[in-house]
């Protein structure tokens, strides 16, 4: 059994904690506003985000990086992406050499364009770094549905660590060496969300919503094979499997985001009503900067990009993706 830190205690953090306190690690969660990680202490329920999930007492939440690294094997990153890098400068003095440092978050490391896992590489170059991703709602994981994801790492030893610390009855974790595209799936599948979400909105049919996840994940294994990632990967859980579980669930932040941009409603708006971090909208300027650094056509990027940021009206930009020039499908 492993000593396990949780850096970030919302819903995702919540949820991969309890799944291992039950699989017998010990667990001690960092949560970054002291109010409520008291609170959380107190209560052992997150009551707007995962209501009815009952935290294990043996979990340790505490506000406090020193106690919470403390003797830590492995460190599971539940961050939003935006909160990483300065978080990760806080925990930094007790990344020891050797210790694993996993990410179970999706998207970029904001201001330099990177993947979370390439930061965290350059960052603490005496671990191990690895990525846990896939289809997995924090939802339906800490109520034990079954669940499917991949652990990613160029060590093949540290994925199997992964694997095994986190795999159990209705949890099953497959492993990869392709990190870039396990990561660029995650990531980038937030923006096809948004997309999704703004096709649902709109009132466009079962039609329109399969040909935008098809070509979603075609422009995004162009980019991910451009960065050297397996083609292969994004036919697997980190690619088609995250993508269809983010365009079609109730429990989707990015669906619901772009159903709400559908109805013309200003970004800042969408996000206030959210409530929770809706990545997509993060994670789109930087699939954009990247497409154009790595030559690539990503034409449904480019649309919600124009939508978010350049007041593109969201309908316009759907009929534009359909009226672009005729070519062959691949």
């Amino acid at each position: 059994m492993k000593k396990i830190t949780v850096i970030g205690f919302g819903s995702w953090g919540i949820a991969l904690a309890c799944l291992l306190a039950k699989n017998g690690h010990t667990v001690t969660a960092w949560e970054f506003n002291p109010d409520m990680a008291q609170k959380l202490d107190a209560e052992r329920e997150h009551k707007a985000f995962l209501p009815g999930v009952a935290i294990p007492k043996s979990i340790c939440i505490t506000s406090d990086v020193a106690k919470a690294a403390e003797g830590a094997e492995i460190f599971l990153i539940t961050l939003p992406s935006h909160a990483i890098e300065a978080t990760a400068q806080k925990f930094a003095p007790y990344f020891a050499d050797g210790s694993i440092l996993v990410s179970a978050s999706k998207g970029f490391i904001q201001g330099r364009d990177i993947r979370i896992c390439e930061f965290l590489t350059d960052f603490a170059p005496g671990c191990k770094i690895a990525c846990l991703t896939g289809p997995s709602h924090a939802e339906e994981v800490s109520r034990n549905m079954p669940t499917t994801v991949v652990a990613a790492s160029t060590c093949e030893k540290t994925a199997e660590t992964v694997q095994n610390a986190f795999s159990d009855g209705s949890f099953r974790v497959y492993t990869t060496s392709d990190i870039i595209g396990a990561e660029l799936g995650g990531a980038i599948k937030n923006v096809i969300a948004l997309a999704a979400g703004i096709v649902d909105g709109l009132g466009f049919g079962d039609n329109t919503k399969a040909a935008l996840m098809t070509r979603g994940i075609a422009e995004t294994a162009r980019l991910g094979v451009a960065m050297g990632a397996d083609e292969q990967t994004f036919a697997g859980l980190s690619g088609i499997g995250d993508l269809i579980v983010t365009c079609t669930s109730r429990h989707s932040r990015n669906w619901r985001a772009g159903n709400l941009l559908a109805s013309g409603a200003p970004v800042e708006d969408v996000l206030k009503e959210v409530n929770m971090v809706v990545e997509g909208v993060h994670t789109a300027k930087t699939a954009q900067k990247l497409a154009r650094k790595y030559a690539v056509d990503m034409p449904i990027v480019e649309e919600i990009n124009k939508a978010l940021f350049e007041g593109k009206n969201p309908k316009d930009a759907v009929v534009d993706l359909m009226l672009r020039d005729k070519k062959d499908e691949y």
